[in-house]
């Protein structure tokens, strides 16, 4: 049940906010929100667990710049300090690490006033699921206790781009080159899989046409 909700959700995001906003309340029937420019009611918090973890330095990095301030692709940035696990894939932007799963709170604070804030009830817990739009990608949270995980980074344009240089509109052989472990599927769509998350690319006529961490929790 979890896992078709998941997907229900991610589906038809790519597209559009307002798409996806439609999916999110149709799924759960649910009063929903969208703020424009603004976000409320974000507190930091550790895991209900009380672990924590750090997130690491991205290797042979160069430090990117705003989409909305210039015109260079953000990628291999060091990033800051963030809970969750570092060993999948991870992007950055400005320096600060989007790492799935991690505590969302922190990352949210770093990365600053999204242009756009979109909550639903969430379908799979108690809560609320939420959705950050950035210059050129766009941050989804879950609910878990009183906090709210990261459960997806979407990348929504090519002025953004995966942490080992793979933006929107490159070629499958590229994806294929930079990332010879991962897996194309029936859909031909690319998975690569590492530290219980998964790093996607959606293909189209053998072109990236979008690209997506998720979390594999609610799967």
């Amino acid at each position: 049940m979890m896992k078709k909700v998941y997907r229900k959700m991610q589906g038809k995001r790519v597209a559009a906010l307002l798409a996806a906003a439609m999916v999110l309340a149709a799924g759960c029937g649910q009063a929903e929100k969208t703020v424009e420019g603004s976000v409320e009611n974000i507190q930091s918090a550790d895991r209900s667990d009380g672990t924590e973890g750090e997130a690491g330095q991205a290797e042979n990095g160069d430090s990117g710049q705003d989409a909305a301030q210039s015109s260079e692709v953000q990628q291999g940035q060091a990033p800051e300090a963030a809970s969750g696990a570092t060993d999948g894939y991870f992007f950055t932007s400005n320096g600060v690490a989007i790492v799935i799963d991690a505590d969302a709170a922190p990352i949210i604070e770093k990365l600053g006033e999204p242009a756009s804030y979109f909550e639903a009830a969430s379908c799979a817990f108690e809560g609320l699921d939420k959705m950050y739009t950035y210059a050129g990608f766009e941050v989804d949270t879950y609910p878990t206790g009183e906090n709210d995980y990261i459960s997806t980074v979407i990348l929504k344009d090519d002025s953004v781009a995966t942490g080992e240089g793979v933006v929107i509109g490159d070629s499958l052989e590229k994806v294929q080159e930079v990332y010879p472990e991962g897996n194309q599927q029936e859909n031909g769509t690319i998975v690569c899989e590492k530290g219980g998350m998964k790093l996607c690319f959606i293909m189209e006529n053998d072109t990236v046409k979008a690209i997506e961490y998720r979390s594999t929790v609610l799967e």
